[in-house]
């Protein structure tokens, strides 16, 4: 059988097996939902039909060696829901309170872990709203569980400029000051540039091992709910981590200087949709 090479492709709803030879031509891709096969050049039509072909085709696998593990199974992260680590935290939150402490909490807008958990995952999801406007040329994946301790990175934006982690902080009617490392929100000081900061340089990390060559990721703040005042003096100076409004947070990412290829972001996509890559 002829080592081709298939990659799955899923966005908006439509899933899609681009096929390219051993030798790295693109043959074009197949439509999963509808059955029909698209290629550029229609010489190359049979080739991509037996590529797709022979990757669905069931294959025997041998049983481990004695002594040995299986390989691990790995979870595809490109079905997740942005959101939904949070969201399962409140629900969890929610449980604990029982339903007649929760409804009081929220007739009174009592400041409770439930109402906390809840506004972060509706400001997962509106960033992610912004995120699905990026277009073609762009992966994202949403609520990547890293390690087993109960970290996640909100969302992790793979494009012509490069890998993304982005942090998304909802703030109703705050006030939002940003100096450098420094971010004052109603005049508390939080750490969100120094956690996205580690976040990037992790994630960087282990998709580096994975992929196997260099990837560096930069850090995104994304702020919503800010309606009192946002207010940047300036960015951290050593340019790993940005703010931003979440409403800007597309037109930041579109702005940026090419550093990926096509190719580079498909083989980063391939390994950062894995759950396996991100467990420490």
């Amino acid at each position: 059988m002829t080592d081709w090479t298939v990659r799955r492709w899923a966005r908006y709803g439509h899933e899609r097996l681009y096929a390219e030879t051993p030798g790295g031509t693109v043959l074009g891709y197949l439509d999963v939902k509808t059955g029909r096969y698209h290629s550029d050049d229609q010489a190359n039509l049979p080739l991509l039909q037996r590529a797709i072909a022979d990757h669905l085709a069931p294959r025997e696998t041998a049983p481990p060696a004695p002594g040995t593990e299986p390989p691990p199974t790995w979870q595809d992260l490109s079905e997740n829901r942005a959101g939904a680590a949070a969201r399962e935290r409140a629900l969890a939150e929610r449980a604990a309170q029982g339903t007649f402490k929760h409804l009081l909490a929220r007739l009174v807008g009592a400041r409770t872990e439930e109402r906390a958990w809840r506004i972060g995952a509706d400001g997962e999801e509106a960033v992610a709203a912004q995120l699905a406007a990026l277009g073609d040329g762009w992966r994202v994946l949403h609520a990547v569980r890293v390690g087993d301790r109960g970290a996640d990175i909100d969302h992790v934006v793979i494009g012509p400029p490069g890998v993304f982690t982005v942090n998304a902080k909802h703030h109703p009617g705050a006030a939002l000051w940003v100096g450098g490392d420094v971010v004052m929100v109603n005049g508390q000081r939080m750490p969100y540039v120094r956690n996205s900061r580690h976040e990037a340089r992790r994630a960087g990390r282990l998709l580096t091992e994975q992929v196997g060559f260099p990837v560096t990721a930069t850090g995104i703040v994304a702020v919503m709910g800010a309606q009192k005042s946002f207010t940047i003096r300036s960015q951290p100076e050593d340019g790993a981590v940005v703010v931003v409004m979440r409403r800007r947070i597309t037109r930041h990412l579109l702005a940026q200087p090419v550093r990926l290829s096509p190719r580079e972001i498909e083989a980063i996509y391939d390994v950062a949709r894995r759950s396996t890559t991100w467990r420490l």
